[in-house]
Formats: C-alpha cells, sequence, structure tokens
C-alpha cells in the first residue's frame, strides 16, 4: 500500500476593523478614561456598574446616572498568563485579574503587571496605571499594577460632561490560526496546483462536491471517489461588489459570482473578469484565468460558448 499524501496545513488570519457609534454612557466612559477619569453608572438598586452598561440588567430601566469611582481596587479572582499573545496589554508575562475598583460593585478585567503568579492573590490592591498617550479607549488603561494605598470614599456623581467627547470608536479584531484542510481538500487544493479541479462523488446521491467537503451533508456518507470537473462553468447567480476591500487590489464595481462548474452537483464562488459589470448574466459561459504562480483560478472570464439554458442550472442556484 502506498502512504496517503502529507495533509496541508497553513497559518491563515481573519482581521476586520469592527466600528460603532456610542450612546451617552460608553460615551462618558471613554471620554472619562482620556481624562484620567473612571465612570461607572448607578442601578435602580443602588449598586455601581463598572464598565457602566445603557440599561439596567435586572430591571432593563435605561439608565443615566454616572458617578466617579477610584483609580484603586482589589482584586476578585485572578489567572497567569505565561505565554501572552500579539496585541495583549504586556508583552511580558502577567496576570489577567478581575477587579473590583473602589466605590464599584462589579469587577473590571484587565492586565496586571507582576513579577510573578507567586506575587498574586485575591484580595491584594492594585491601582491603575494610564497610558502615556490617551485617546478614549480601554487601552487608555496600560495595566494594573500593584497598590498598598488604602480604599478611597465614596464614589462621586459625575454629569459625564467632556470637552471633545469620544462618540464612537473602530475596535480591531483579529484571529490567528492554522488551518488544516483536512484529506478531501487537501486533495482538491493539490490538484488545483495542476490545473486541475477535481471534487468528491457521493455513493449514495451521485452529487459531485466541489470543493469536496469529505462527506456528504445530504447522505451523511463519505465521499470517497474523486471527479474532475470543469474546466468551464456556468455562472448561476452574481452580485455586484461596489465597496473596495482592503489589501484587495481590484478596482470596484467588479463582480462575484456562483459558477456551477461542468460536472459538478453545486456552484462555487469566483470573481467574474474579463467582461464589463453590467454584462454579466445568468447562464454566462465561463472559464477559469489562473493566478500568476499557477495555483489557483484568479478569476473566471466569458470562455465564448452561448449561454446556458436554465433548465441546465436551475437546481444549482
Amino acid at each position: 500500500m502506498t502512504a496517503a499524501p502529507e495533509t496541508l496545513h497553513a497559518p491563515l488570519v481573519v482581521e476586520f476593523p469592527f466600528t460603532r457609534s456610542l450612546g451617552p454612557v460608553q460615551s462618558a466612559f471613554l471620554s472619562g478614561l482620556r481624562e484620567r477619569t473612571v465612570l461607572g453608572v448607578r442601578t435602580e438598586a443602588g449598586r455601581v456598574l463598572v464598565p457602566p452598561v445603557e440599561y439596567d440588567p435586572e430591571t432593563a430601566a435605561e439608565l443615566r446616572e454616572l458617578v466617579e469611582v477610584g483609580a484603586g481596587g482589589t482584586v476578585t479572582t485572578w489567572a497567569w498568563n505565561h505565554e501572552p499573545r500579539p496585541g495583549q496589554p504586556l508583552a511580558r508575562p502577567f496576570a489577567w485579574v478581575l477587579v473590583r475598583l473602589d466605590g464599584a460593585d462589579t469587577a473590571l478585567l484587565h492586565a496586571l503587571d507582576a513579577s510573578g503568579p507567586d506575587a498574586v492573590h485575591t484580595g491584594m490592591r492594585v491601582r491603575i496605571r494610564w497610558a502615556g498617550e490617551r485617546h478614549g479607549a480601554l487601552t487608555d488603561i496600560a495595566c494594573f499594577e500593584p497598590y498598598d494605598g488604602a480604599e478611597a470614599s465614596r464614589p462621586r456623581p459625575h454629569d459625564g460632561r467632556f470637552d471633545e467627547p469620544v462618540t464612537g470608536i473602530v475596535a480591531p479584531a483579529r484571529l490567528d490560526y492554522t488551518y488544516t484542510p483536512g484529506r478531501a481538500q487537501t486533495g482538491y487544493l493539490r490538484a488545483l496546483t495542476e490545473r486541475r479541479t477535481v471534487g468528491e462523488r457521493c455513493p449514495s446521491c451521485h452529487k459531485v462536491y466541489v470543493p469536496p467537503r469529505g462527506a456528504c451533508p445530504t447522505c451523511g456518507v463519505a465521499t470517497t471517489d474523486r471527479v474532475e470537473v470543469g474546466p468551464r462553468g456556468t455562472v448561476t447567480t452574481f452580485c455586484i461588489v461596489n465597496i473596495k476591500a482592503a489589501n484587495l487590489d481590484i478596482e470596484v464595481p467588479y463582480v462575484y459570482a456562483h459558477i456551477a462548474l461542468d460536472g459538478a452537483g453545486l456552484a462555487l464562488h469566483g470573481r467574474i473578469g474579463g467582461i464589463p459589470y453590467d454584462q454579466v448574466r445568468m447562464g454566462l459561459r465561463v472559464e477559469p484565468v489562473w493566478s500568476e504562480d499557477g495555483r489557483y483560478p484568479d478569476h473566471y472570464r466569458p470562455c465564448g460558448e452561448p449561454d446556458a439554458d436554465y433548465d441546465t442550472y436551475k437546481e444549482l442556484l
């Protein structure tokens, strides 16, 4: 028996900016951090919530009574982080801590700069270490640090007014992971390097899946019969993209389509090029244009064949 080909794997990053506007409570909270002031909100029952929320978690009543709490607090629980990841508050080992700031009834999650896990314990006193440059974000708190001071006085009322209040934030979201496609898609990707498109057929319903999934989602059985499809196919449906994506050197508008390759049992995604965007249509016959390194279809273009009849692809929409 010959050994199965090694399964592929590759590092992948999913990253995008998340933009949101702020209501009066969150605006005051982040504006306060920029000015080295921590604000909470008082509930109907008199509890002070930090970070503040706009609605009472117990009664759902709208909350607007802002109060200023202390910059010192008490650790309520913690966990040691031996290997910080990129983008975390500190580049050296630190503790994640929940800190109940003086005057607050809830705890705030952040990093504690400590010499080691033996230097951290529940009940220890800490205080905020402010960032040198502050812009109205939770990162204006660089981290917490050990502190021997006594607990501050009760929370003080605050009107929530600041010069040039923060009205919105852009929070980057990022996920780093290693992707392993598995047996079926490893074979599919290896075939692409030979400019072939290979799917797998379900032994029960006989549908050919491209890209293959390793099992038929309808019948629940393994797909092991490899089938080469295409290279030409039919546009089954499409959309016109008018928003330019970051790090994608494609002029808008352009067309992204579902393309049913000849012999495939379902459509795959692909960009349509070589034709004005307003001339793309259902039934258009297309062929792949391979990337410069020949490893994958960069896009699909009209192949010159007559449009496919609707009945030939209506089940693949």
